[in-house]
């Protein structure tokens, strides 16, 4: 029996959306490729899921067409990496709702401390997902950092993209 059922049919683009991103790996793996990661082997470092899942994911992430696969070579055999598109940029307020919302409405575990979404052009820490609230230009991914203290890291997001040679 099937987990859930095919809403990809459905009038109502929420339930249509669902059907894209309705799996929490879907949604992780898609803020790991924001954040730069490109590799299969980045992702499973990043996320400690298994290879099956993880290539079943990353399959559907390129049918869905929020990522392109491009052919890499490493360690003397072709493999590929894994760049967000458009669409897989445009994802930007949503995972940035989710932090925002998660901020707000849900415990910090014990040694966390709050993580600040940073509008990279005018530098200040931003409280909206897709307008600045500090200087209100639009925000894109390539021009976001998510400063994470529990990891002691800032890390640069970066939008659809193409593998530089």
């Amino acid at each position: 029996m099937p987990l859930r059922s095919d809403w990809s049919e459905l009038m109502c683009p929420v339930g249509r959306a669902l059907d894209v991103l309705g799996d929490p790996w879907v949604v992780l793996l898609m803020r790991d490729a924001l954040h730069g990661r490109r590799r299969f082997e980045e992702f499973k470092e990043s996320l400690g899921i298994s290879d099956a899942v993880l290539s079943r994911r990353l399959t559907g992430l390129v049918a869905s067409g929020l990522l392109e696969q491009q052919p890499f070579e490493g360690d003397g055999r072709a493999r590929h990496v894994y760049v967000p598109t458009a669409a897989g940029a445009d994802l930007l307020p949503i995972l940035q709702s989710l932090a925002i919302w998660a901020e707000k409405h849900t415990e910090l575990p014990d040694g966390g401390a709050h993580m600040a979404l940073i509008h990279e052009t005018c530098g200040r820490e931003t409280t909206s997902a897709d307008t600045c609230s500090a200087c209100g230009e639009p925000l894109r991914a390539e021009e976001m950092s998510w400063d994470k203290p529990w990891k002691a890291e800032r890390v640069r997001l970066s939008g659809a993209t193409t593998l530089e040679a």
